[in-house]
């Protein structure tokens, strides 16, 4: 077995470790774009797991941010990373310490775009770590679920133009991140509330966090009429349909969907594409 494939594996079973509701529809899809996706999704969550860590201090996960933001900007110098990073090595995930693997594995033609995407991701995470997450008008939260997902949608897009062609809306790819990211939001508002962070806007109810949920998932619809392969449809419906899902189970007082539930969702998914 090659490196690469090595790597391909490897990836995939990070993956599967790191994110469960990703690794279904990425692993829908052909192989070649099946292991690009993956290998941006992990390094988007490499910076991810440093913004969301629980016990580096908000000076440190700022000064890492920034790092890498700027060496995402240049030919990726892995002995600057391994640097980097020494000091934290004990604390911090695989799936951060190996971003220079996931690097590796994307293909030469996309890999600038997909740096390019988390090098401003790790920038706007870094603003935010500074700013303690605080959140008080509606541009602020605009601002903050680009920066976390919303770069996501414009990352997939970018994939998508590479790999087949294909066109989409990039502010309807944005709404399509940040309406999974507000979903997510009103999903872990008690837990978030015990470490401190309220992403809520300054006035606002939970019922217009609510709002700002499906006006974002309405949009990401609309994103995915301009999907005409199957793979990559398949791909953007499954979470799209359990954010649909979510959101309809926490406005019914529930805490989250079962696992039988999610299973139904993902299976109807794929009769209604492949229909």
């Amino acid at each position: 077995m090659s490196k690469v494939s090595d790597l391909q594996k490897e990836s995939m079973k990070m993956l599967k470790e790191t994110s469960r509701t990703f690794f279904i529809p990425i692993n829908c899809l052909k192989s070649n774009l099946k292991h690009t996706v993956a290998s941006a999704y992990l390094c988007m969550r490499a910076i991810d797991e440093i913004e969301d860590h629980e016990s580096l201090e908000g000076e440190a996960k700022h000064q890492l941010l920034l790092s890498i933001s700027q060496l995402l900007k240049k030919p990726f110098d892995e002995e600057a990373y391994a640097s980097l990073i020494r000091p934290y090595r004990t604390v911090l995930p695989d799936v951060t310490q190996r971003l220079g693997d996931w690097l590796r594995l994307c293909p030469s033609e996309i890999v600038s775009k997909v740096k390019s995407s988390t090098s401003e991701m790790a920038e706007g995470m870094a603003k935010w770590v500074n700013l303690d997450f605080l959140i008080k008008t509606k541009a602020d939260l605009d601002e903050y679920t680009y920066y976390v997902a919303g770069l996501v949608g414009c990352m997939l897009s970018d994939l998508w133009k590479w790999y087949d062609n294909t066109n989409t809306d990039q502010e309807l790819a944005i709404a399509f991140g940040r309406g999974l990211q507000a979903v997510n939001m009103l999903r872990n508002q008690d837990e978030d509330s015990e470490r401190g962070v309220n992403f809520i806007p300054e006035g606002w109810s939970r019922e217009d966090m609510f709002q700002y949920a499906r006006q974002n998932l309405e949009k990401a619809d609309n994103y995915i009429k301009d999907i005409k392969d199957r793979r990559i449809l398949l791909f953007c419906k499954i979470p799209l349909s359990l954010a649909h899902s979510t959101l309809n189970a926490l406005s019914k007082g529930k805490e989250k969907m079962s696992r039988d539930e999610v299973h139904e969702i993902v299976e109807q998914v794929k009769i209604e594409v492949n229909a």
